[in-house]
């Protein structure tokens, strides 16, 4: 299977998605932790939605 967002892009996206729940969590800010998820639930799935609307892949090259 392929995914469109590559190893690093994956790497960065859970990294923030983890930096905006913990600092979001921590100032009480609920918004700004759920925003977080966002990132890091599309690193770890390694599937970005808006990826293919704009045709970008950074995770597996087109044969």
């Amino acid at each position: 299977m392929c995914f469109n967002a590559g190893k690093a892009d994956r790497i960065v996206r859970v990294v923030a998605g983890l930096g905006l729940i913990g600092f979001g969590l921590f100032s009480g800010n609920l918004i700004v932790a759920g925003i977080g998820a966002i990132p890091l639930i599309t690193g770890l799935a390694g599937f970005c939605p808006f990826y293919p609307i704009f045709k970008i892949n950074t995770g597996c090259e087109k044969k």
